[in-house]
């Protein structure tokens, strides 16, 4: 419309370039241009194809022009306003390599990040945690996520263990708490000072397995699962003597949480479970586990649950899961999976293996198969070697023309189609009526 076409070309005018000078903002009235620009470059597409007539070099800068915008806006007063921008810092980071711009800008994008946990609301809290752990990531495993982690490590701590917290804020500390300490694996007291952090709230659930009339909820059991998980994650980059006192610790408290009622609970801990016996049986190769016979029994049980009051979705996804747990513990076996990324593939082919794709596949999603193509610090940590460098002619001639991808699609789709039908008649599944 005319009117809001000359209050944007006014706006730009004013600004100058300069995000820092379009004020005031207030969480009760944010700027409606401000929120334009944060919803129009927060769109993961913006940062992936921006069109191959523009010129390259200034296409980057427009993109590293729109980088500095957000990291401006992380300092704003509108709450919504610095959600906004750590979103679009993160679609970015997910997105692109970009290594070189945040190297000189690490301690500014630190020092924000620490200022939205201390200060912000949950939502605000989640994004600034997810952020940090882009930003090790992308900085890899040197003595600037060192820095990163000295600057966000005392409060990410002192917000995982205040109760008053929301438990969503406190879930993704626990998480970018982990990676950013997995990532940082050079100074082994800050790894075992992190351990023993998030050992401090998971095992609160082994108390309330004991007594059931503890107040631990099923919101803190989502807390409990994350901690669990970060916790299992640097357990894979402790030293044999350390693991060996972990094992001592934990493995005969661990069963206990297979009773939980929550489904994610029941997996993280068999999941858990497979890893340890598989880091167990790797510093001793006679590992022996005493009750061996009723934990086979509670994972078997697991493996074929047919309770009548548990979702049809949870039970597939449990019996799928301990299938694997139980021929991980009995068999001391694992099935193999193939991760295809670009022209390469990855086999994942032991827990711990998995256990780390799972958790960087959780934070970087749709840019997983893109980070482990250029991301040096990925590609060490799954052993990939350095990335791999094509051609435009040789990565159009592996391109699949549009047509035969079509037809294979076409063909995939009916294939899948008649596997699913035969899996709804309930006569194949035997689960259900066990």
């Amino acid at each position: 419309m005319p009117k809001s076409k000359k209050r944007g070309s006014n706006h730009q005018r004013g600004a100058g370039g300069q995000h820092r000078n379009v004020q005031p903002f207030s969480d009760e009235d944010a700027s409606i241009e401000t929120m334009s620009h944060c919803s129009g470059f927060s769109d993961p597409a913006s940062f992936t194809e921006e069109g191959l007539e523009v010129d390259e070099e200034a296409t980057q800068e427009d993109f590293e022009y729109k980088l500095k915008g957000f990291i401006d806006l992380t300092l704003d007063k509108s709450a919504k306003t610095r959600q906004s921008a750590l979103e679009g810092l993160k679609n970015a980071l997910t997105s692109k390599i970009l290594y070189e711009f945040i190297l000189e800008r690490r301690m500014t994008l630190a020092d924000s990040i620490e200022r939205c946990i201390k200060k912000g609301k949950s939502d605000e809290q989640c994004a600034a945690a997810g952020l940090a752990c882009l930003l090790c990531v992308q900085l890899g495993s040197g003595i600037e996520s060192e820095e990163i982690l000295k600057t966000l490590g005392p409060v990410l701590k002192k917000i995982i263990c205040d109760g008053t917290a929301s438990i969503q804020a406190r879930q993704a500390c626990a998480t970018c708490l982990g990676v950013c300490c997995f990532i940082v694996t050079d100074d082994i007291t800050e790894l075992y000072s992190t351990m023993e952090c998030l050992e401090n709230i998971f095992t609160k659930s082994y108390q309330r397995e004991r007594d059931t009339n503890g107040i631990s909820s099923t919101q803190n059991t989502v807390l409990h699962i994350s901690a669990l998980l970060a916790w299992t994650l640097l357990l894979t980059i402790c030293p044999m003597s350390e693991v060996k006192k972990k094992l001592e610790m934990h493995l005969c408290k661990l069963p206990s949480l297979l009773s939980c009622d929550d489904v994610n609970m029941r997996i993280a801990a068999g999941e858990t479970l497979a890893l340890l016996f598989e880091l167990a049986r790797e510093t001793d190769a006679d590992f022996f586990y005493e009750d061996m016979a009723l934990l086979t029994q509670k994972l078997k049980a697991l493996a074929t649950d047919g309770n009548k009051h548990r979702a049809k979705v949870d039970k597939r996804k449990q019996r799928s899961v301990f299938r694997d747990v139980l021929r991980a513990v009995e068999e001391r076996d694992f099935p193999t999976e193939t991760v295809k990324f670009g022209p390469e593939r990855m086999y994942i082919d032991c827990w711990v293996k998995k256990q780390t794709y799972d958790t960087f596949k959780e934070i970087l999603g749709s840019g997983m198969q893109y980070h482990l193509q250029s991301n040096e610090f990925l590609r060490n940590v799954f052993e990939l070697g350095p990335p791999v460098m094509l051609d435009a002619a040789t990565l159009k001639t592996m391109k699949i023309p549009r047509f035969e991808r079509h037809l294979y699609n076409s063909a995939a789709f009916k294939a899948r189609t008649k596997a699913r039908s035969k899996c709804r008649d309930k006569r194949t599944d035997v689960g259900e009526f066990l």
